[in-house]
C-alpha cells in the first residue's frame, strides 16, 4: 500500500469520526421527545371485561389471521378482471414479497382495479365473493376482544380499498365504522390509485369516528394493531393501549366458527371455490387445460352411455357420488329436491336408474339444455302455465324432477320451497342433495350461465350425496295444504342434511348478488332476451 493512499485513508477516517461526534452532540442537545401515552402490549384484553369503551382494530394481521392480503386481491382480480389480470398479479408476486405490506397493497390495488368499471357486474361478483373468504379468516380471539357485541363500539382500520372491506365489515360483522382508502375513479372507471393516509384522515372526522355519539368516547379506547404501519398515527393519538400481535401469535389463533357469525353467510357469488393463495392459484392455472379436456370427456360419457355404464366410468374420471337408496321412493313419478347445481336432476335420475325422468328448469342456457341426457322443459314463473306444463309432462313422461327452491344455494341452508309442485296432486318423493367442489363453483348469479356445466365438470373431484327420503302423501286441499306440504318437505330435507331452513327466496338472492330482482339474460348460450322474473309463492 503506498504512503499517499494510506495518508488519504487516514484523513477520511478522521473526518468521519469528527462528523459522528458532532452528530452525537447535536442529538444530546435536543430536548427529549414527550412520552407517548400509548402502551404497546403483547396480550389481548380479556373478552369478559367491561361492557364499554371503543376498540380500534386493524383488519390485516389484526382481525384477520392471514399474514398476507394477496388472496383477497387475487380473488377480485379473478372474478372482476379475468384470467389475464389474475395471471399478471401472480407473476408479480415475487416482486411483491420484496415490498413492505403497505407498498405491496398499493401495487396490488393498481393491478386489480385499474380499468375496472365501478358498477360492472363482474366487479359485483368480486365483491360478492370476498365476504366468504374474509369470514373464514377472522380470528375468534380478536373478534371476542374487539368486535363481538354488545361490549363496545368497534372501528376497523384497513390499508386495503374500502370497496373490498366495507361490505364484509359493516354487513357481516356489524362494525360501527370503517377507516379505509378509496380507489380513485374517473368516468365510472377505477384508476387503481388509492388515497394516501393523510387524505383519508382529513376526509374523516376521526374524533367523531372513534367516539360515535358518545361525548369523550375516546377515554376507554384500546387498539389491535396488524400488518404494516398505515394509520399508526390513529392508534398513537387515540388508544391508551394497543395489542400488537406477533406472527407466532397469529398462528395460534383459531378461525371464527360459522355458528358465531353475527350475520349468517347464505349467499355468495363467483366461480372460485378455494382460497387463492399464490401456490393454489398457480395450481389452478396449471390445471385449467387438463380440466377442460376432462370436462369434455365427462360430458361425452354422460351423453353416449346409459346410466349403468356412465356412472362407474364417471367415478373413474373423478366424479364421486354416494346414494342412500329408498326403493319405494325411487319408483315414484314426482321428485322434489333441494337445488345445489344444474346437475341435480341428472344425479337424481342416475341414482334412481331412470332415464324417463324429465327436469323442470329455469334460466339455464340453451347449451345446457342441449347437453342434458334427460328431457328438460322451461318454467315461465306463470303459475297457471307452469302447473299445466308440469301436469302434461307427468302424463307424457315417466316422472318429473323439480327444485322448489327456484335457485341454487351453496351454503348449508335451504331457501323457501315453492308449493307449486304440491298442487299437482301426486305423492312426492323428497330427495336430499349435498354437493362439494374443490376448485370452481358451477353456479353463478351475475356471470354467464352457459359456462356453468363447464366450470362444474372442470373440478378435479366433484362429489354428490343423493338421499331418497320417505314419500310424502299429497292430498288436494287447496293452497294452504300445498304450502304445508312444501314446508314439511323443506323440514325433512334440512333434517336429513343437517342444513338450516330459511324463508329467503330467489328474489332475495339476486337482489343481494346481482343488484336486481332476478333479471336473467338467457341470450348467453343461445336465443332469448332479458326477462324480468318474480318468485313463486
Amino acid at each position: 500500500m503506498s504512503k499517499a493512499f494510506a495518508k488519504s485513508l487516514s484523513q477520511l477516517n478522521k473526518a468521519l469520526v469528527r462528523r459522528l461526534k458532532a452528530l452525537v452532540v447535536v442529538t444530546r442537545a435536543q430536548p427529549p421527545a414527550p412520552a407517548r401515552p400509548t402502551t404497546w402490549s403483547d396480550a389481548l384484553p380479556s373478552p369478559s371485561g367491561g361492557g364499554g369503551g371503543v376498540a380500534v382494530c386493524k383488519v390485516e394481521g389484526g382481525l384477520l389471521r392471514s399474514s398476507s392480503a394477496f388472496p383477497y386481491f387475487m380473488l377480485v382480480a379473478l372474478e372482476g378482471g379475468g384470467l389475464a389480470r389474475a395471471l399478471l398479479l401472480l407473476l408479480l408476486y415475487p416482486a411483491l414479497r420484496l415490498l413492505g405490506h403497505d407498498t405491496a397493497v398499493r401495487a396490488m390495488a393498481v393491478v386489480t382495479f385499474l380499468g375496472l368499471r365501478k358498477d360492472a357486474a363482474a366487479f359485483r361478483a368480486g365483491r360478492a365473493s370476498l365476504p366468504r373468504l374474509l369470514l373464514e379468516d377472522v380470528s375468534a380471539e380478536v373478534f371476542d376482544a374487539a368486535v363481538a357485541p354488545p361490549r363496545r363500539r368497534c372501528v376497523c382500520v384497513s390499508a386495503m380499498p374500502r370497496a373490498m372491506v366495507q361490505p364484509f365489515l359493516a354487513e357481516y360483522l356489524g362494525v360501527d365504522a370503517v377507516v379505509a382508502p378509496e380507489v380513485r375513479e374517473f368516468g365510472g372507471y377505477y384508476l387503481g390509485v388509492m388515497e394516501d393516509e393523510s387524505e383519508v384522515l382529513r376526509r374523516l372526522d376521526v374524533d367523531k369516528v372513534i367516539a360515535g355519539d358518545k361525548k369523550g368516547g375516546g377515554c376507554g379506547v384500546f387498539g389491535v394493531a396488524g400488518l404494516g404501519s398505515s394509520f399508526d398515527q390513529l392508534f398513537q393519538n387515540h388508544c391508551k393501549e394497543v395489542y400488537a400481535p406477533t406472527e407466532s401469535a397469529r398462528r395460534r389463533w383459531h378461525a371464527l366458527p360459522r355458528r358465531r357469525y353475527p350475520r349468517p353467510l347464505i349467499f355468495h357469488d363467483g366461480r372460485i371455490a378455494f382460497r387463492p393463495t399464490p401456490g393454489a392459484t398457480l395450481a389452478m392455472f396449471m390445471w385449467v387445460p387438463l380440466g377442460v379436456a376432462l370436462a369434455v370427456a365427462r360430458v361425452a360419457t354422460f351423453l353416449a352411455l346409459p346410466f349403468s355404464l356412465s356412472v362407474p366410468l364417471l367415478a373413474a374420471l373423478g366424479m364421486h357420488s354416494r346414494v342412500i337408496a329408498n326403493p319405494a321412493s325411487a319408483s315414484k313419478s314426482l321428485f322434489a329436491c333441494n337445488h345445489r347445481s344444474l346437475l341435480d336432476p341428472l344425479y337424481v335420475a342416475a341414482a334412481a336408474g331412470r332415464k324417463d325422468l324429465a327436469a323442470a328448469t329455469y334460466s339455464i342456457s340453451r347449451l345446457s339444455e342441449a347437453l342434458s341426457p334427460i328431457p328438460t322443459f322451461r318454467l315461465t314463473r306463470d303459475r297457471a302455465a307452469d302447473r299445466a306444463a308440469m301436469h302434461a309432462r307427468l302424463r307424457s313422461c315417466g316422472g318429473l324432477v323439480v327444485c322448489p327452491e327456484g335457485t341454487t344455494c351453496r351454503e348449508p341452508y335451504l331457501l323457501r320451497f315453492s308449493p307449486l309442485f304440491a298442487e299437482l296432486g301426486h305423492d312426492v318423493a323428497p330427495v336430499a342433495l349435498h354437493s362439494s367442489v374443490g376448485m370452481f363453483h358451477g353456479t353463478t348469479a351475475a356471470g354467464w350461465k352457459a359456462l356453468d356445466p363447464l366450470f362444474l365438470l372442470m373440478n378435479p373431484t366433484p362429489a354428490y350425496i343423493v338421499h331418497f327420503l320417505d314419500t310424502v302423501d299429497v292430498e288436494c286441499g287447496g293452497p294452504e295444504a300445498a304450502r304445508a306440504v312444501a314446508n314439511e318437505l323443506q323440514r325433512r330435507i334440512a333434517e336429513a342434511l343437517g342444513y338450516t331452513c330459511t324463508g329467503l327466496t330467489r328474489k332475495d338472492k339476486y337482489l343481494m348478488l346481482a343488484g336486481n330482482e332476478g333479471i336473467v339474460d338467457v341470450s348467453h348460450g343461445g336465443g332469448g332476451a332479458k326477462k324480468r322474473t318474480t318468485c313463486a309463492t
